[in-house]
């Protein structure tokens, strides 16, 4: 089995652009647009929803904009994201106003990201053989 692509919803293109393609390194691919009538149809969206697909190797996102997202009180759903440096990857967040959440766990912390519409993400880093 194979995971072909991931599929968030963002409320808009600018806010998508600076999570996907400045933080994560993902390039911006082609846009399409889903009809209200298919939406509505599909996930219950009565408006014309935007895709924009971002890609690099075998990482793909398909991200929905919509005005209409409702933030969800409670949070399980999210993505696991492997870095190879951390400590830079969390600098350039906090540069970027990305919400970072870390918690104390045997050795060291589960670390979590929020992008500008709440996703979230866990982020990794390549375990070391001698961790």
């Amino acid at each position: 089995m194979l995971l072909k692509h991931v599929a968030l919803v963002c409320s808009s293109e600018e806010k998508s652009d600076k999570f996907y393609e400045n933080l994560l390194g993902l390039k911006k691919g082609r846009t399409k647009m889903i009809p209200s009538t298919l939406s509505k149809k599909l996930f219950n969206v009565d408006s014309e929803l935007k895709i924009i697909d971002y890609a690099v190797d075998e990482m793909h996102f398909e991200v929905f904009i919509s005005h209409q997202k409702v933030a969800d009180e409670v949070k399980i759903e999210h993505i696991c994201l492997e870095v190879d440096d951390l400590d830079g990857f969390l600098n350039k967040c906090k540069e970027m106003g990305v919400k970072i959440l870390q918690i104390p766990k045997e050795k060291g912390f589960l670390t979590f990201i929020s992008d500008y519409d709440g996703n979230l993400f866990e982020i990794k880093t390549k375990q070391r053989a001698f961790d």
